[in-house]
């Protein structure tokens, strides 16, 4: 720790790496979006099979959610997200061997490895919570939480560009190894610069004191280990709680757009919309840029409205209805044929998306404090439920259609279905204690 009398800003860089590494996490999460018209063609998949695979992420993903959650409770943020960041990374770099391994079906190696990737990346946003909730105070929150969650979006912009070059000038298998690699050099630095508040080496103690006068839980790293004991108690005390259900099935709805984005969106712009994979990599970066405009904007907004009025319920709830109102923008693409229109729509759509995303601000809001990770890993295996309902849905809907046009509005009616759990089920916003 440093001395000085005007406090340091060592959070900024913190929320600075953590927005790189969650760029990172989501592209991986999409290659196969990006490679998977190619690689369906070479290996013979059909819609069905492609939508499986598309899934497969999210079949591990949700339920290693409350396991790894566990995990981060246990053993601390720093041990546990930098092997996850290395595990998904080789998964990642594995799935460009698919189809050449001649004792393995290539349907059979990508849907393992997607799922393995998935079990791996499960601690992640636990982990962007917790060090959310160590490293700034409460009034910072909506803001520094926008920031990490808003990587979706810039990931789309920064990444898939570059994988919709990579797959149409050097083959899908490219676009695995590149990915892949770049996640190794990300473990690297987590490793190098993420530490506890209290512990790290370029904090001083006007910053310490400022973060830990605000809420934020500055000694939540070095208390690993002394969170209370999993018991299945504890998941069923947070499920049977109305608010936390209601942030829960809130954030599934919100899923369902984003996973709709991150794997069935670029093969609708190529399938429906007759574009290549590489148009359909930078016609993908448009919506995803307002996307990530909307999720910083959402975020400062929340935080003013905090300072103004004092009210988490204002603060969290007022840009999330009128995100979600915005997102419903998705189901008019239906009547439209234009491509420049839809792009427009979709970015509409998605930055309100962006506005509304504030579920990772509300659970650092009201979590218990002894079950941070887990409160963390139950709204996330919630909200990736989605994750493995949409790309099959949208599976059936396509080889059942013909086309996107029903899977457009299945995606927009959970738009208004956010609204309803976040207002009129979640009731007042105020953090849980839950009796040991």
């Amino acid at each position: 720790m440093t001395e000085g009398s005007r406090p340091t800003r060592v959070r900024h860089a913190i929320i600075a790496l953590i927005f790189l590494i969650t760029s990172v996490n989501y592209a991986d999460r999409a290659t196969f979006s990006i490679a998977g018209n190619a690689a369906a063609g070479e290996l013979g998949l059909t819609p069905v099979q492609t939508g499986y695979i598309l899934s497969a992420f999210a079949w591990a993903y949700a339920l290693s959610q409350i396991p790894g959650g566990l995990l981060l409770d246990r053993f601390g943020t720093k041990r546990v997200y930098a092997g996850a960041i290395a595990l998904w990374s080789i998964f990642t770099f594995s799935q460009g061997f698919a189809g050449l391994v001649p004792i393995l079906s290539a349907t059979a190696m990508l849907f393992a490895l997607r799922f393995l990737v998935g079990l791996a990346e499960a601690p992640s946003f636990p982990g962007n919570a917790r060090l959310v909730a160590a490293w700034f105070p409460a009034a910072e929150r909506g803001t520094a939480s926008a920031i990490f969650n808003s990587a979706q979006y810039f990931s789309i912009v920064a990444f898939v560009p570059l994988m919709g070059w990579l797959a149409h000038s050097f083959g899908w298998r490219s676009v695995f190894w590149t990915m892949g690699g770049l996640g190794l050099l990300a473990t690297l630095a987590f490793l190098r610069f993420i530490h506890s508040p209290a512990r790290h080496p370029s904090i001083n103690r006007a910053e310490l004191d400022e973060i830990e006068a605000g809420g934020g839980l500055i000694h939540m790293e070095d208390q690993a280990g002394s969170s209370a004991a999993f018991e299945w108690a504890n998941v069923r005390k947070l499920i049977a709680n109305r608010m936390m259900l209601g942030i829960y099935l809130g954030q599934y709805c919100i899923n369902v757009l984003t996973y709709f984005f991150v794997t069935w969106f670029p093969i609708y712009l190529v399938k429906e919309r007759g574009l290549n994979i590489m148009e359909a990599g930078f016609a993908a970066a448009a919506p995803a840029l307002f996307g990530f405009v909307g999720g910083l904007a959402g975020g400062f907004i929340s935080d003013r409205i905090l300072k103004r009025t004092g009210s988490l319920d204002w603060a969290r709830k007022t840009p999330l209805t009128v995100g979600m109102l915005l997102a419903t923008a998705i189901i008019a693409c239906v009547w439209v044929d234009q491509e420049w229109l839809v792009v427009t729509l979709m970015s509409v759509a998605f930055f309100g998306k962006g506005v509304a995303s504030l579920g990772w601000a509300v659970m650092a809001d009201v979590a218990p404090k002894k079950l941070a990770g887990l409160s963390g890993g139950v709204f996330n295996m919630f909200g990736n439920i989605a994750g493995i309902v949409t790309p099959i849905v949208v599976g059936y809907i396509v080889a059942g259609t013909g086309s996107f046009d029903l899977a457009l509005v299945f995606v927009g009616a959970h738009c208004l279905l956010t609204i309803f759990a976040f207002l009129v089920i979640a009731g007042p916003i105020r953090r849980v204690e839950i009796s040991e």
